[in-house]
């Protein structure tokens, strides 16, 4: 599945749109990295156990939508607006 945030891909042309796709991801709270976050947050620095958790919701929204597209039949997603 090609996935771009563009209107376009190179020799590629649209010929049919099929709708809109979604992916949404829910991650669970968990009290030691809510903590250990907060003390870095004090302190200063970045927090690896949110950015590795962000990554990871991330993949498993593109993972979906590419999936929810595939069974409407479509070979890519454009125009992709992650928020």
């Amino acid at each position: 599945m090609i996935i771009t945030t563009t209107m376009h891909i190179e020799n590629k042309p649209v010929q049919e749109y099929k709708g809109i796709v979604f992916g949404e991801v829910v991650e669970g709270r968990n009290f030691v990295k809510d903590f250990m976050s907060g003390i870095r947050d004090i302190v200063g620095g970045r927090s690896g156990s949110y950015e590795d958790s962000l990554m990871s919701a991330r993949k498993a929204a593109l993972d979906e939508m590419s999936q929810r597209a595939s069974k409407m039949g479509a070979n890519a997603i454009i125009v992709l607006l992650a928020g």
